[in-house]
């Protein structure tokens, strides 16, 4: 069932700054969702950033997230409805900036099973999407068996081969933890063609985290951008069961 896209902007209130003006054009369910962060050195971050864009850190320390989940209800406001092109599984590859203020994602890589998708999101948002051969399953008990393995031609190779599940209840993150500060997101930054730097804006409801297992077997699709993961270093995990975002179109440049 379609969530009350409307509804969504009746709680603002966990927001860091107000709401975008206007109407919101695009929607998007994420289901079943793994947050992986790590942290890893903040110069070689900082060095692949576009001018106009400050790399954010915690206490200090900056962070790699790489998130594998499906989407639903994928599209234009009242076009997200077409079984094939609205629910897909995708996989980013993700790090935290701030521009004029504004806390923020930056795209590395969003990995997807929809050709057209990626052609949307490369064309309309100027994001990295690349086309992956892509599997997410439930396997039982409560595990979602995940495979990413990227065939875009002009992108490096990436794997994300594992299994991950939720534990416990979901709860809010408390404002000033980690958690919080890797999660309390609400708008993502790009570069266009140019090179300028767009934020695009986002809203959902407060994350329902829970605490997650995963074994992960193979994860190589931070390397094409020269960041390694730090071995012997367990990851932070979170799991997501579903939570229903609303967009707007990409701003002017910054």
């Amino acid at each position: 069932m379609a969530p009350n896209w409307s509804a969504l902007l009746d709680e603002r209130d966990h927001r860091p700054y107000a709401m975008p003006p206007g109407p919101w054009h695009m929607t998007m369910s994420w289901l079943d969702l793994l947050f992986a962060h790590w942290p890893v050195d903040a110069e070689v971050l900082r060095a692949s950033l576009p001018a106009g864009l400050e790399l954010d850190t915690f206490e200090g320390q900056a962070w790699i997230g790489v998130v594998p989940f499906r989407m639903t209800h994928v599209g234009p406001r009242g076009l997200n409805w077409l079984p094939g092109p609205s629910a897909f599984a995708e996989l980013n590859v993700r790090t935290y900036v701030v521009a004029e203020g504004r806390p923020g994602v930056w795209f590395y890589s969003l990995d997807a099973a929809s050709p057209l998708a990626v052609w949307a999101a490369r064309t309309g948002f100027h994001l990295p999407y690349y086309r992956a051969r892509m599997r997410c399953e439930g396997v039982g008990e409560g595990w979602i068996d995940y495979l990413s393995e990227r065939r875009h031609g002009d992108a490096p190779a990436g794997v994300f081969r594992g299994r991950y599940r939720g534990a416990g209840e979901p709860y809010r993150a408390e404002r000033g933890s980690l958690e919080h500060w890797l999660t309390w997101r609400y708008c993502l930054y790009a570069a266009d063609r140019r090179g300028r730097v767009r934020r695009g804006e986002i809203h959902h409801l407060p994350w329902p985290l829970r605490r997650a297992e995963a074994e992960i077997e193979t994860c190589t699709v931070t390397e094409g951008w020269g960041i390694a993961l730090p071995e012997g270093v367990a990851p932070i995990l979170h799991f997501v069961d579903r939570i229903d975002v609303v967009g707007w179109l990409l701003g002017p440049p910054l």
